[in-house]
């Protein structure tokens, strides 16, 4: 491995990258790794961790207003944006921090460029014009917010990257989509006091999700004051002396002072020189691989989002590390894709692992479904309407549980879990044979007995 000025040449910082970089070198190969924006990637810098410390935020004002339930006496809060931003800032700093600390324990060299693939095993730095060549390339550089089809005035709206970095918070703002950013999103602003309009093409938010939960959280957000229009799109869009117009599909019009569009994410592979290096890309530009994490160049691997296989930071970390196991630790690894856990931060948040029921039904033969829709312990004095929802499916035929859904507070919580158990293959009657911890909601997925039957079924 001597011909070459590295062993190992990752294109990428975020989460992926760096564990693949910090254990590949751990095996003794030569390793560098390039970014051209800040250590961290997507997760950490404009992602999965501001986006949580933004939620935060806004659940405070459900305690705050919760508390007198409690016997609580609060003066009015005032919330302050920019300090928030400012902490914000400080923490994703300190996490950078621990990132390059990471790698630079773990002998990794760190180039601060913009590095293109040029070869099967060739990078081109941008900033310093050096060329490096490389045994083996690994393209990590995640994905990057798509703005949809062009239209008029579309150089007025935000993305999540820039959401994170407003000056003050708006008094009014749209957002478009109906995904786990968009929803997300639409339940900060909201929470931390912006009048909020949800914009999204289709019928209902959450395509893919268990449909109690897209028409649970439709309703609790609702109830909580924002807007959601669903089956049109922003034809244009103006800006004017009072901030921003936005014209939709059936001729109305809606004003904000801010838009933010967050109708998908696309791999970030434009301009990476990965076609002409002969790597096969598919739809969206993600990087076409095997089990392996191999392209179809032989020296060319990706992992991350930049595959399209399953955006979640979890899953780079896994792909990243089993792409070091197979290729410099002699331990060949793959990653199933299969009973991934997944949330939406909204509030309520809602979080499944498994299948949701028009998949299970289409799947199995045999479905049984049991649910339970209850107001939680703490509502009982605080006053506040939101339910929680519990909901397992179950194949008839093997008894196996094989989808676990929940809407409520700390749904995500239960469902790392409940995921555990699902991945040993448990079964209805070891859901059963568990003890209830009371008091609490989980409790319910172990009290389940009786069968939710469809309407048609009961009919029939």
């Amino acid at each position: 491995m001597t011909q070459y000025d590295y062993d190992l040449f990752v294109i990428g910082a975020g989460s992926g990258g760096v564990r693949a970089a910090r254990i590949s070198a751990g095996y003794g190969p030569r390793v560098a790794i390039a970014e051209e924006h800040r250590i961290g990637g997507t997760c950490v810098i404009r992602g999965c961790v501001p986006k949580k410390i933004l939620v935060y935020a806004g659940r405070f004002a459900d305690d705050f207003e919760d508390a007198r339930g409690f016997g609580w006496s609060l003066d009015a809060p005032r919330f302050d944006w920019p300090a928030l931003i400012a902490a914000k800032d400080k923490e994703i700093a300190r996490l950078e921090k621990i990132y390059l600390s990471g790698l630079s324990a773990a002998r990794v060299e760190v180039i601060e460029d913009r590095a293109t693939v040029s070869g099967p095993n060739a990078v081109q730095l941008a900033g310093s014009g050096r060329t490096v060549t490389a045994g083996k390339i690994l393209v990590a550089t995640g994905g990057k917010p798509m703005l949809g089809k062009p239209i008029p005035g579309l150089k007025h709206v935000i993305t999540s990257n820039e959401a994170f970095d407003l000056k003050r918070l708006p008094e009014r703002i749209i957002v478009a989509g109906g995904g786990y950013i968009a929803i997300e999103f639409a339940g900060i602003f909201s929470r931390l006091g912006s009048q909020t309009t949800l914009v999204y093409r289709g019928d209902k938010v959450l395509r893919g999700f268990d449909e109690d939960l897209r028409d649970r959280l439709t309703e609790a957000y609702t109830k909580r004051g924002i807007r959601i229009v669903t089956g049109h799109i922003f034809t244009r869009i103006e800006k004017t002396a009072a901030g921003l117009t936005g014209h939709l599909s059936d001729g109305t019009t809606l004003s904000a002072d801010a838009i933010m569009f967050a109708v998908g994410r696309a791999p970030n592979t434009a301009g990476l020189g990965l076609d002409t290096a002969g790597v096969e890309l598919g739809p969206n530009g993600r990087v076409v691989v095997n089990g392996y994490s191999k392209s179809s160049v032989d020296s060319i691997f990706a992992v991350g989002d930049v595959t399209d296989r399953a955006a979640l930071t979890p899953v780079a970390i896994r792909e990243g590390h089993a792409f070091a196991d197979t290729e410099f630790g002699s331990t060949p690894r793959m990653i199933e894709h299969t009973l991934i856990p997944t949330a939406v931060f909204s509030t309520p948040e809602i979080a499944s692992v498994g299948l949701p029921e028009h998949q299970a039904r289409e799947r199995c033969a045999d479905v049984h479904v049991y649910k339970a829709a209850f107001r939680p312990l703490k509502a009982t004095l605080s006053g506040r309407e939101e339910r929680m929802l519990m909901k397992l499916i179950v194949d008839g035929e093997s008894d196996k549980v094989v989808g676990c859904h929940v809407l409520g507070e700390d749904a995500a919580e239960i469902i790392q879990m409940a995921a555990i158990a699902l991945r040993l293959g448990a079964t209805k009657a070891d859901f059963d044979a568990t003890m209830a911890l009371h008091p609490t909601a989980a409790e319910e997925f172990v009290t389940l007995r009786e069968k939710w039957m469809a309407p048609t079924e009961a009919a029939g």
